[in-house]
């Protein structure tokens, strides 16, 4: 069990790791799950058939690796797992996956995940790294990659997901054991989408990779990031555009304008202002329909999300109608369209002479041009499905709340998944009491900074630093912090540290939004900042995937920026080289 400081013993227990793989990290896997997830999180989506199992069918049955590799358990997948109650991924795995795959280093997925990150221990190789089924499986799957770039199980996942939102049947009249019924019919789409979240995540790193291979060799390395920006289709973009057109109505109608006006409860003020805001209502209402399901933290049910608190994407768009309709994201995005068609053409005509480098590098922008977006996608639709049982706990929640069990409906994730049987039975002694046991637990957990990189053994929790207490020397005027360029250009802006993406009051139009990490909830800051400065990030983090749709420059891997970098200073941005400045 994980070890922590409460009286409560039972919490998520630490997945069991393989010897052979010491090597683990927070970097993308904090993206995912940024907190420690709840139990019912776990136990409902990760857990027992749920996206654990996923990551490893996709591992056995895309990306070759044999079934005796792994842990003899079908829940854990070697690539993933809860370290002290976070989750982190196994640098290991994805080394020797890359050393397997023709073509690719471990040095390059280090370089990926990593940057130049100072704690990275030196990749030793192994015996049991080499295996020649798994190469043998990685040809046909980079030809799928690179080749016929066929979407259509990512298509049919699309539509699975559409039709599990759209099918929902009305959940107060469901009885709380069907509630948690439908939460158990939406682990097997969780399981077969994750597999597919991995599959596309794993292609979106191919062409990527080659077409900036190709651009330096031909003496244009700044072109790269240029040719993959502006893909189109990127769909954790999609909100910030519908919220962009949701917020020229209030900008253009000074009655509803003023229902926005003194900060949180927009919502609330909306319904109460009736027949003059019903219009804004109803396109809102169509707007939670198809987007409800993002927010912060959106892959825990214990989080909120835009459908279960209106509010949240609200401000989002009241900080967007103070922008003026010249700022249009859509123009920007064209404008970078356009460049990466033009820079496109500029590269192959170079590789004319050279047929096999003419026809890899235009593959290699179709292939971008296809996973890139396809990550985001199939991100998409399981954030669908797990917003599904997120609406099923809540309503199990909601009723307890009124029976005097919980306070408050979101304290049905404190409970494991038998505790909800017990609950919805009418069998659960002592649930508030257990809640709050739990409730003390997770606050321990979050006030703990996890270890970025573990190597070996992990150093027990009383070890491990907690948020705030380490000491970092801010940086002063002339000063510069060194990251990994994300999306390009230069910008010279206010910075405002946000560490929330549910508070965004504190950014104003133009500032430099500097963030711990980020994903689909903080996209709508994206669009009236003027730059992004993240902590962590790696090559196809969320940051620079939104960044580069929106044309923004963006710098992730910029390492303590939220804590170097002076809340409200003046700093430049350069997202061709990475560096940050103090001006």
């Amino acid at each position: 069990m994980t070890s922590t400081p409460t009286t409560d013993p039972r919490w998520i227990p630490d997945t069991e790791r393989d010897p052979k793989t010491p090597f683990w990290t927070r970097a993308n896997a904090g993206e995912v799950l940024p907190d420690p997830p709840s139990p019912a999180g776990w136990d409902l989506v990760w857990d027992d058939g749920g996206t654990m199992a996923g990551w490893r069918d996709c591992a056995i049955n895309r990306l070759g690796v044999d079934e005796d590799e792994l842990i003899d358990d079908p829940n854990v997948s070697g690539f993933v797992g809860l370290i002290g109650g976070y989750a982190y991924l196994s640098a290991t795995w994805i080394r020797v996956w890359a050393e397997r795959t023709p073509g690719m280093t471990a040095a390059d997925m280090d370089a990926a995940y990593f940057g130049d990150h100072p704690d990275v221990p030196a990749y030793a190789p192994e015996p049991w790294h080499e295996n020649p089924r798994t190469s043998q499986v990685m040809e046909g799957w980079l030809a799928w990659v690179m080749g016929s770039l066929d979407q259509s199980e990512l298509e049919t996942q699309r539509l699975e997901a559409r039709a599990a939102r759209d099918s929902r049947p009305d959940l107060t009249a469901l009885s709380d054991a069907e509630l948690l019924d439908r939460c158990d019919e939406m682990r097997p789409m969780c399981r077969s989408m994750f597999d597919m979240h991995i599959n596309q995540s794993g292609a979106a790193s191919i062409g990527p990779g080659a077409v900036a291979g190709i651009c330096a060799a031909v003496g244009r390395p700044e072109a790269a990031m240029r040719i993959l920006a502006g893909l189109g289709g990127v769909d954790s973009a999609a909100p910030s555009y519908a919220m962009w057109d949701l917020s020229r109505q209030v900008r253009a109608d000074a009655d509803l304008a003023s229902r926005f006006d003194g900060g949180p409860g927009i919502h609330a003020r909306l319904l109460a202002a009736g027949g003059s805001a019903e219009p804004f209502l109803a396109g809102y209402a169509e707007f939670l329909a198809e987007f409800g399901s993002r927010g912060p933290n959106e892959w825990d049910i214990l989080a909120d999300t835009w459908e279960t608190n209106p509010d949240l994407a609200l401000a989002f768009i009241d900080l967007m109608r103070q922008q003026p309709d010249d700022q249009n994201p859509s123009a920007e995005n064209a404008a970078r369209q356009a460049e990466r068609l033009q820079l496109t053409d500029e590269i192959a005509g170079m590789l004319e002479a050279d047929a096999e480098a003419h026809a890899t590098f235009l593959a290699a922008v179709a292939s971008a041009g296809t996973f890139v977006p396809g990550r985001e996608r199939s991100k998409t639709n399981i954030i669908r499905v797990i917003n599904e049982s997120r609406m099923a706990l809540r309503e199990l929640g909601r009723r307890a709340v009124d029976g005097g069990q919980l306070d408050d409906p979101r304290d049905a994730c404190m409970l494991f998944a038998d505790e909800l049987r017990a609950l919805a039975a009418g069998n659960l002694a002592d649930a508030r009491e257990t809640v709050a046991q739990r409730q003390r637990q997770y606050e321990d957990l979050q006030a703990l900074e996890p270890p970025f990189i573990i190597n070996g053994e992990p150093p027990p929790q009383s070890e491990w630093a907690r948020k705030g207490d380490r000491t970092v020397v801010e940086l002063v005027a002339g000063e510069t912090l060194q990251g990994v360029p994300g999306c390009p250009g230069t910008y010279r802006g206010r910075a405002r540290v946000v560490l929330d993406p549910s508070d965004p009051f504190a950014l104003e139009p133009g500032d430099v939004l500097i963030a711990p990490h980020t994903d689909p909830a903080w996209t709508p800051l994206f669009v009236p900042a003027g730059a992004v400065i993240v902590d962590v990030g790696a090559a196809l983090s969320h940051a620079i995937i939104v960044s580069r749709e929106l044309g923004i420059p963006c710098v992730v891997s910029a390492t303590d920026a939220t804590v170097c970098i002076p809340d409200g200073a003046m700093v430049e941005v350069n997202g061709d080289t990475g560096q940050v400045t103090l001006v």
